[in-house]
C-alpha cells in the first residue's frame, strides 16, 4: 500500500468549518436579494384537474411571477423531465410516460408540484399559494404494489411498466425439477426515506445569455445536461454548481422538478430566484428507496449444496420514471444476484409497477442492498427449514478462493476474493463461541435474544471514467480539481491527501475544488461507492503525467536524457547532479523559465474493471416480548475492502451505513393510507434510529487487495447499508424461531413484534 498511500487514520480537514458553522451550504450562499421560490402542490394523490386559476395568485402583493405547465410550454422550455428507460428482453424499450416538470392535466401522487410562486418573501410566497383556485374529478388511488387498480396512463394497462427477466429459466427449471430439496422465502423490502441532514434546495440566475444553476447534489453533468436539454441552451451557457452538501444516499443525485421551475422563474425574470424545502416537503418529494416483495426459491441437491436460485420480485416505481429507477431492482440487482455463493444457474424476474405515490429510485446502494438481502435471507431461512447451521451452509455454497477470478452466473468478474478467511474472523470476532452464554443471560431478564449474520458482497457501480486536474499555482501551492461531488464522505481530506502521498506536495498547500461545471468541464458525480477508487485512479494517471512532463523539463535544463531524471522519495533525481528538487520545486522552476504549460494538468483514466467488497456482519437482537421492542446489542462487521487510503474515515462510512440499514430494519417504514395520503411526513410519525438505537459497532478488515485497479482498492461508501439490512433481519428470526414463528417481516417495530409474540398460537407455548 505504500506506493498509493500512507493508510493513516486522518481527521477530515472539512469538519472544522463545518462544525464552527462556516459550511457554505446551498441555503447559506444564495445571492443576496435573491426572491422566494414557494410551490404548490397536488393535495391529492390521483385526480384529473378541471381548474387551476393562478389569477389571485399573481395580483398578491410582493409576488412578481406564478408559474404553470401552460407557462412553461408558452416560454418555450421542455416540460419534460429526462430518466432512462429500460431495454426489455425482447430488444424493446419499458414504458416512458412523460413526467411534467409541473402537472399538466392530472396529479398522480400527493405533493405532485403545480404551481411554482416567487416573491420578495416566501411568507407573502406562501400566501399567495393559499389564493390559487385548485379544483380536479378525484380518481381511485392506486398505492398498492401489484398490478392492477385505476390505471395512472391510459395507455399502460393495469400499471404495469414493465415485465423484465434474466437468466435461463428453463435450465433453473429443470434444475428445480431434479432437486433434492427446494426453498421458497416470501421477502418484502420496506419503503423508506432518506432523510439528508440538509433538505433539497436551490438557486438560479441569468444574466441575458448565461444560466447559472446550485443544486445540492452529486453532481453538476447531469443538472447542467438537463438544463441544456430543457432550455435548448448551448452548454456553454449553463454553469451548474454544488457547494457543500449535507447528505445525498443516492436521493440528490437526480434533477428534481423544482431545479428547472426555479431556472425558467430566474430567466423569467432577469433576477436571481431561490427555493429551499422543508422537511416534510422533503418526506413527501424525495425519491424514496426500496420498496418491493420478492419471492426467493433455492434448489439443493442432497448435500445441500446450491444448484438454482430463482427470483421473482415486484417493485414500486412511485407516479412516474425517475432517473434510474427502472434499473435499480433489474439490472443493478443482477450485479450480485447470488451473492457469494457458487450457483450458476439462476433466474430473475421483475415486474415494475406504477402507484400513486412519490418516485422510488436509488438509496444507499440502489438494487445491490436489496439483492443481498434477498439472497441473505432466503439462504437463512433454508438453513433453519433444512435444520442446519446457518453458517456452514454458506461454507458449503461459497465461491472457493482458489476460484477467482470468477465469473458469476450474470456475467459480473469477481476479481478476489476469500470469503471463508473473512468468516472465520468475523466467527471470532463476534464470540460466536460465547453466544449461547448470553442468550442465557437474555433469557434471565425475559428477553428473547437471536444471533444474525449476513454475508454480503458489493460491486462498485457509476461510470468507470474519471478526470483529475492539478495545477500549480502562484502563491507555491497546487490545486486539485475532481469529477466527484462530496456529501459528507470527507473528499476535501482524502484527496488532497492521496495527492499530497503521491507527489510530496504538503497536505496543507493543496487547495481543494469540486462541484463547478466551468472549472471541471466532465465528471462522474459520485453515487456508487465510486468516488475514493475512480478519483483517485485518475489522480494517479495525472501524476504519472506530471512526473513526466517535468523529467523531461528538468532533463533539458540540465542537459541529460529524460532517461536520466527520476522520481523516488517524494524528489526529483538527476543523474550526474545533486540537486533534488521537490514537485513544487520543479513548478517553480518551470515558471521562471515561462514553461506555463507545465503549470496545469488534466488526465482521464478509466478502470479496467469493478472492484468487489464483501464481509460478514453478524448482529445480535434482544425483544422484549412484554413491549415488542427490538433492540440490536450487538455488532460485529469484518469487511474486505482491499487496500484502504483513510481507515478512520472508512469506519465512518460502515458505522453510516449499518446506521440507515439498522434505521430499516426497526423502525423506519413508509406508510399510505388507501386515498395515497402519505401518514408519516413528519419526524413525529417517521421513526428515524436515534442514538440510543445503535449498537457500538466492532470494526475490523481482512483485505484481499482488488486487481482491479493499480491501488487494490475497493469501494466502501454502501456496504455498510448492504450487509445490515439481512444481519438484524436473520437475528429476529432466530430469537423467534423456537415459539413457531417462521415469518416476520421489517421493519420490527414494537406493535409489529409485540402482535406476532403475544399471538394465541405462540402465546399458548
Amino acid at each position: 500500500m505504500d506506493a498509493f498511500g500512507k493508510s493513516q487514520a486522518v481527521r477530515r480537514r472539512e469538519d472544522d468549518r463545518f462544525l464552527t458553522g462556516q459550511g457554505r451550504y446551498v441555503d447559506d450562499i444564495a445571492p443576496a436579494g435573491a426572491l422566494r421560490a414557494f410551490v404548490f402542490r397536488s393535495p391529492v394523490a390521483h385526480a384529473e384537474i378541471t381548474t387551476l386559476n393562478v389569477g389571485d395568485a399573481r395580483a398578491a402583493e410582493g409576488v412578481h411571477l406564478v408559474l404553470t405547465a401552460e407557462d412553461v410550454e408558452a416560454a418555450g422550455v421542455r416540460l419534460d423531465m429526462d430518466y432512462d428507460v429500460l431495454e426489455l428482453p425482447d430488444g424493446s424499450e419499458a414504458t416512458a410516460p412523460m413526467r411534467p416538470f409541473l402537472a399538466k392535466g392530472r396529479v398522480r401522487f400527493v405533493g405532485e408540484p403545480i404551481a411554482l410562486i416567487v416573491a420578495d418573501t416566501l411568507s407573502r410566497a406562501r400566501d399567495a399559494a393559499e389564493l390559487i383556485e385548485f379544483d380536479y374529478n378525484d380518481l381511485p388511488a392506486h398505492v398498492d404494489v401489484a398490478a392492477g387498480g385505476q390505471p395512472l396512463y391510459p395507455d399502460i394497462p393495469d400499471n404495469i411498466a414493465f415485465d423484465w427477466h434474466f437468466g435461463d429459466r428453463a435450465a433453473a427449471d429443470a434444475a428445480f425439477a431434479a432437486a433434492d430439496r427446494r426453498i421458497s422465502v416470501p421477502v418484502v423490502d420496506n419503503r423508506v426515506i432518506s432523510n439528508p441532514m440538509e433538505p433539497r434546495g436551490c438557486f438560479a440566475d441569468w444574466d441575458g445569455t448565461r444560466l447559472s444553476i446550485t443544486v445540492n447534489g452529486q453532481g453538476v453533468w447531469p443538472l447542467k445536461d438537463e438544463m441544456v436539454r430543457q432550455f435548448g441552451l448551448d452548454p456553454k451557457n449553463v454553469l451548474a454548481m454544488n457547494p457543500d452538501v449535507g447528505g445525498g444516499f443516492g436521493t440528490k443525485g437526480f434533477v428534481y422538478p423544482e431545479y428547472t421551475a426555479v431556472a425558467l422563474a430566474a430567466k423569467t425574470l432577469g433576477r436571481p430566484v431561490r427555493w429551499m424545502a422543508d422537511r416534510t416537503e422533503g418526506m413527501l418529494t424525495d425519491n424514496d428507496g426500496r420498496d418491493l416483495v420478492s419471492t426467493c426459491e433455492f434448489a439443493f441437491d442432497k448435500d445441500l449444496k446450491i444448484i438454482a436460485y430463482r427470483v421473482d420480485n415486484i417493485c414500486n416505481l412511485g407516479a412516474y420514471n425517475s432517473g434510474y429507477a427502472q434499473f435499480i431492482q433489474t439490472e443493478l440487482f443482477t450485479k450480485v444476484l447470488m451473492g457469494t455463493y457458487d450457483v450458476q444457474t439462476t433466474f430473475l424476474s421483475v415486474r415494475g409497477i406504477y402507484t400513486n405515490t412519490c418516485q422510488v429510485d436509488a438509496y444507499r446502494g440502489a438494487g445491490r442492498p436489496e439483492a443481498i438481502f434477498a439472497v441473505e435471507r432466503a439462504i437463512d431461512q433454508a438453513a433453519r427449514e433444512l435444520g442446519v447451521d446457518p453458517w456452514e451452509i454458506r461454507r458449503k455454497n461459497f465461491i472457493p478462493a482458489d476460484a477467482f477470478p470468477y465469473v458469476s452466473a450474470t456475467g459480473e468478474t469477481y476479481d478476489v476474493g476469500d470469503f471463508h478467511k473473512v468468516l472465520d474472523t468475523a466467527e471470532v470476532a463476534c464470540d460466536r463461541a460465547g453466544f449461547a452464554a448470553r442468550k442465557a443471560a437474555s433469557g434471565k431478564r425475559g428477553k428473547l435474544r437471536g444471533i444474525g449474520l449476513c454475508y454480503y458482497i458489493e460491486s462498485i457501480l457509476g461510470d468507470s471514467e474519471e478526470h483529475a486536474k492539478v495545477t500549480f499555482d502562484d502563491d507555491g501551492g497546487a490545486t486539485i480539481y475532481v469529477g466527484t461531488q462530496s456529501n459528507g464522505q470527507g473528499h476535501e481530506t482524502v484527496f488532497p491527501r492521496f495527492l499530497s502521498d503521491q507527489t510530496g506536495i504538503p497536505y496543507e498547500k493543496i487547495r481543494f475544488v469540486q462541484g463547478d461545471s466551468d472549472l471541471i468541464p466532465e465528471g462522474g458525480g459520485t453515487g456508487g461507492s465510486r468516488s475514493a477508487v475512480n478519483q483517485n485512479n485518475a489522480t494517479l494517471a495525472t501524476v504519472r503525467r506530471i512526473v513526466t512532463d517535468f523529467s523531461a523539463f528538468l532533463a533539458e535544463e540540465n542537459g541529460v536524457s529524460p532517461d536520466d531524471v527520476t522520481f523516488d522519495d517524494q524528489q526529483f533525481r538527476i543523474a550526474g547532479s545533486n540537486e533534488a528538487p521537490t514537485m513544487l520545486e520543479a513548478a517553480a522552476l518551470a515558471r521562471e523559465a515561462g514553461r506555463d504549460d507545465l503549470l496545469s494538468f488534466r488526465e482521464l483514466a478509466e478502470l479496467p474493471g469493478r472492484s468487489f467488497p464483501n464481509g460478514a456482519h453478524v448482529a445480535e437482537v434482544e425483544i422484549d416480548p412484554e413491549t415488542g421492542v427490538t433492540e440490536v446489542v450487538k455488532y460485529t462487521v469484518v469487511d474486505d475492502f482491499g487496500n484502504m487510503i483513510n481507515p478512520l474515515l472508512v469506519e465512518g462510512q460502515i458505522h453510516g451505513g449499518v446506521a440507515q440499514g439498522i434505521g430499516q430494519a426497526i423502525t423506519e417504514r413508509v406508510v399510505h393510507d388507501e386515498d395515497g395520503q402519505l401518514l408519516t411526513a413528519t419526524f413525529m410519525d417517521y421513526a428515524m434510529p436515534r442514538a440510543d438505537d445503535m449498537p457500538m459497532i466492532d470494526f475490523s478488515t481482512e483485505p484481499v487487495p482488488s486487481t482491479a485497479n493499480i491501488m487494490g482498492m475497493k469501494g466502501c461508501g454502501e456496504a455498510g447499508t448492504v450487509g445490515a439490512l439481512a444481519a438484524v433481519a436473520n437475528a429476529v428470526a432466530d430469537a423467534t424461531w423456537a415459539l413457531g414463528i417462521t415469518r416476520v417481516d421489517m421493519p420490527y417495530t414494537p406493535h409489529r413484534m409485540w402482535a406476532l409474540l403475544n399471538a394465541s398460537d405462540v402465546a399458548a407455548q
